[in-house]
């Protein structure tokens, strides 16, 4: 490998960049052709892409490229996932306006992105953060506020007082404030939702259309809607004229329940707290805590001194403050069987609370050794429940507690609205006007949109659109008073919710894309993103989508037809016992730290910054070329499995280029496009023909299936195999017609360089304006690849058996099994398909002529039988097997330099002579 060849690729990447974006050889026009819409996950402007983001958008670019060239109208688009924390925080710590800021990284980025030659669409390209973009996140939130799906409720938040800010969840470290480090309190404030759960059980049913997507998203998606069915119960509070209502999927279990759980949160608690300091101390400390740290302290809670009433016994049941309890699902509040759920069995043996079995094991059972009995079996200590399993004792339960206007059935979600409001500044006005006279009302759709303020201070504490009076301040449209805008900003997912929708119309001024076209692109037939996505991006994009579907400006369901997750990208990470994370380059032979001579850990990891171990793009590409980077990156791993980064197979990307270079300037002056001939065709001929027809037909199907490792894996077969036909003196158009072939292929993978090469033997199209190679049925011998193929088997054996012996080989023989054992395979392959007993096939092989080999026979039809799938896979007929050792006799000299000669077990004198198999001749090697 030398650097002059990288040197010339970065060169010829440039060259041919600026060629494309010239003649807008990647623009999408929608024609009468099938369409193919293939989308990567838009980016968040940080400043620099990494290589998550090169694995994900060589991703999306190779299937895009070859649709072109099948024909498809390819819809490649790019855009920015531009509103967010980090823009605001870089105001904050960097005194810089976030606008400022956050375009300056998005050119970088699209730099990087020209640089690595995707074939996006860039007329298309939209940004979150412009106004003319985010109009139509105003637009679609009025849409929902006029169908009922956008209201304004309470809600808890993470306040940090010494900021006088709200904090997200990631800004919340061990609960205190990541800037200041003061106690985070949890504060109700009004804030702004969507009624996602109305869509809940349609989100949920037709997960099963989505085939394309992988089952582990799904199951995500469905254990974050949670759908429960159950029944909702009322427990009187004694002393008191209230009731707790809970929902439980185990109703039945009622007669087990000893005491009742609330959640920190519950208005109850708040209630009690405000009487009982006990009650409020705990409180206090628990809602300081996430929902992870409570779940893991499951055991913590606090008597409130209160009971409850079990509806069906009348017994009085102890009522509790527990951690483990959530407002997420359900009501807050739980009645508790311990018995029969061990989260409530571990909370009832640390408070000494009572255990009522009320479902008989099938077997034994210790509740002291195993904890709750959590299966089914029969009632007892039921009631009328007594001697019912699970499934009808629920049901007898339901309707007795219906029946006494107790409770009834009830389903419940875990899915919760979806809270939108965030009092931060960079990201959505939400377009929402407050009037003492009125009430809150709509800013008018004629003034949207409401675009963000630019006189604002950007300080530690609070909300920066809060210190702009001149922007809040505004006149009602209703009555003409005085009123204040919505000083709350929308939850960024917003505007990742329909992006794809704007692509299809990105400079449409009358509405957030033209409904005919998104109808004639939609749905996007390959998404293609990180797992962290898999939940909340993905679930309110579907919402987004039906909702707009319910508003007749769609005709699909769902927005995604086929979704691609990748996995994460790894590099080696080197941890000093004293200067803990290092860099690679800062570690000498040995793994030894050069700073203090110590041995350093090594583990491999996904690339972080804070461990050191980030291969940037950008010096990859200068250093090695944008082909290379996307050759190495989707052949290193298949794309849903983790990436370990290796400079070995950079450098063996690199250097397969240089091969596909070198042999096309070989052989540029005989290249021609005519079809080639088999007429008067040699054997090396025949195979090599065939051999581009399975490559034709091996990487189209790999790449459609987004096998991308395989597909390179294929064309450096064929490669190979080129070189090799090189070799043999070839036809000229057979040559040509697998050089033509393996560059399209390529293609996809390494446009530049295929590109260079496809210009330079005289071709005046883009790659991407030619048809993608189709296969030849007429050129396609099967006898030419077995002979191909035993010829790369016997090879192989030769190669183990030579690697075992000491010296040179000086000769050897390849022996060809006995006539019998070609007959005698044929029919035990013939016996298995029909039947797997032994005496059967045995019956069906022997007959007068082979009784004699009955024994041998025998071992052969039991491993059939028992391996009838792997059994003689290499099973060659005793013809092509001659044929095959005659036509290869020479290849095999040439192979090994030795002389070779080819004998039958039969006058064979060697002792390794019996182990010859049809397919697997016995090899002695002297």
């Amino acid at each position: 490998m030398t650097g002059e060849f990288a040197d010339r690729l970065t060169s010829i990447e440039k060259k041919w960049q600026e060629k494309w974006e010239n003649a807008e050889v990647h623009t999408t026009e929608r024609t009468d052709a099938e369409k193919y819409y293939v989308l990567e996950m838009f980016p968040y402007p940080s400043g620099n892409l990494h290589m998550g983001h090169v694995r994900n958008f060589s991703l999306g670019d190779a299937p895009a490229r070859m649709k072109r060239m099948q024909g498809y109208d390819v819809m490649h688009p790019m855009g920015w996932d531009a509103f967010g924390l980090p823009a605001e925080n870089a105001a904050i710590d960097r005194d810089v306006d976030p606008e400022e800021w956050t375009r300056d990284c998005i050119d970088n980025m699209r730099g990087q992105l020209k640089r690595l030659g995707f074939s996006y669409d860039w007329d298309r390209e939209v940004a979150t953060c412009d106004p003319e973009y985010y109009k139509w996140n105003q637009w679609i939130f009025q849409q929902m506020l006029d169908e009922g799906l956008a209201y304004r409720g309470e809600s808890k938040v993470n306040w940090c007082p010494s900021c006088e800010t709200v904090l997200a969840d990631e800004q919340v470290e061990e609960g205190l404030c990541w800037r200041c480090d003061s106690v985070v309190e949890q504060k109700d404030m009004e804030q702004w939702f969507l009624k996602i759960t109305d869509y809940a059980d349609e989100l949920l049913e037709d997960l099963e259309q989505l085939e394309g997507w992988p089952d582990k998203v799904r199951d995500m998606q469905e254990n974050w809607i949670g759908k429960s069915t159950g029944a909702k119960i009322e427990f009187p509070v004694q002393e008191s004229d209230r009731s707790l209502e809970v929902f439980t999927t185990r109703p039945d279990t009622i007669y087990g329940a000893t005491f009742m759980a609330l959640a920190p949160e519950h208005e109850l608690t708040e209630e009690i707290a405000e009487e009982d300091d006990k009650v409020a101390e705990y409180r206090e400390e628990a809602l300081k805590r996430d929902t992870e740290d409570r779940e893991e302290k499951s055991k913590a809670g606090v008597f409130t001194g209160r009971y409850a009433e079990n509806p069906i016994t009348g017994e009085k049941i102890p009522i509790y403050v527990a951690e483990f309890v959530l407002t997420d699902y359900g009501t807050g509040a739980i009645m508790a069987v311990p018995a029969h759920d061990q989260r409530d069995f571990e909370f009832a043996q640390e408070h000494d609370i009572e255990v009522q079995e009320v479902v008989r094991p099938s077997g034994d059972h210790s509740y002291e050794e195993e904890g709750a009995y959590e299966g089914d079996g029969k009632h007892i200590n039921s009631g009328e429940l007594n001697g019912l399993k699970k499934e009808d004792a629920i049901e007898k339960m339901i309707e007795e507690l219906d029946d006494e206007g107790l409770g009834e059935a009830d389903v419940n979600y875990q899915l919760r609205d979806w809270l939108i409001s965030r009092q931060r500044y960079w990201g959505t006005p939400i377009p929402m006007i407050h009037c003492d006279e009125c009430g809150t009302v709509k800013v008018p759709e004629e003034d949207l949109p409401v675009e963000l303020p630019d006189d604002v201070e950007f300080t530690e504490t609070g909300n920066p659109i809060e210190t702009s009076e001149s922007w809040k301040e505004v006149e009602c449209p209703e009555c003409g008073g005085d009123a204040r805008k919505e000083t709350d900003t929308m939850d960024t997912f917003i505007g990742s919710s329909w992006y794809f929708l704007r692509y299809i119309s990105p400079e449409l001024e009358t509405a957030p894309f033209d409904i005919e076209d998104a109808n004639s692109w939609m749905n996007v037939d390959q998404y293609i993103g990180g797992i962290e996505h898999a939940v909340m991006h993905l679930l309110y994009a579907r919402f987004f989508t039906k909702f707009l579907r319910d508003k007749d400006m769609l005709g699909e369901d769902e927005p995604f037809e086929r979704l691609l997750t990748l996995g994460m990208v790894n590099h080696p990470a080197y941890n000093c016992p004293e200067h803990g994370w290092i860099f690679p380059e800062e570690v000498e032979q040995e793994n030894i730290c050069e700073k203090c001579g110590r041995e350093v850990e090594v583990d491999v990891r996904k690339m972080s910054k804070s461990k050191h171990n980030v291969v940037d793009p950008t010096e990859l590409v200068e250093e090695h070329g944008a082909d290379t980077a996307r050759v190495f990156i989707l052949r290193a791993s298949g794309p849903t499995n983790e990436l370990d980064w290796s400079e070995e197979g950079v450098e063996a990307a690199e250097e397969m280029l240089e091969r596909v270079e070198r042999i096309v300037k070989e052989n540029e002056e005989a290249l021609t496009d005519e079809r080639p001939s088999l007429e008067d065709a040699e054997l090396f001929d025949r195979i090599m023909a065939s051999r581009i027809q399975r490559a034709i037909e091996k990487v189209t199907k790999d790449t459609e299936n987004y096998d991308f490792n395989l597909a390179i894996d294929e064309v450096d077969r064929l490669l190979s195999k080129l070189y090799w036909y090189e070799q043999q003196g070839g036809k000229d158009k057979v040559l040509s017609h697998g050089i033509n072939t393996l560059l399209k292929l390529l293609s996809p993978y390494a446009p530049h360089i295929t590109e260079e090469l496809w210009d330079r033997i005289g071709n005046e199209a883009f790659m991407l304006e030619e048809d993608w190679p189709e296969v030849d049925e007429d050129l396609i011998d099967e006898e030419a690849e077995e002979i191909d193929a035993y010829f790369d088997r016997v090879s192989s054996d030769i190669r183990e058996i030579v690697a075992m012996i000491e010296g040179e080989p000086e000769k050897v023989k390849i022996i060809k099994a006995s006539d019998w054992k070609y007959k005698a395979g044929e029919k035990i392959l013939k016996a298995i398909q029909g039947t797997k007993d032994v005496g059967e096939v045995m019956d069906k092989v022997l007959d007068g002529d082979l009784q004699e080999y009955a024994q041998q026979i025998n071992d052969e039809v039991v491993n059939a039988v028992e391996n009838p799938g792997s059994y003689r896979r290499d099973f060659t007929g005793l013809d092509l097997e001659e044929e095959a050792l005659e036509l290869n006799q020479e290849r095999f000299e040439d192979e090994f330099d030795v002389e070779v000669a080819v004998e039958s077990e039969e006058s064979s004198d060697e002792d390794k002579a019996s182990r010859a198999q049809p397919g697997r001749p016995a090899i002695v090697v002297k």
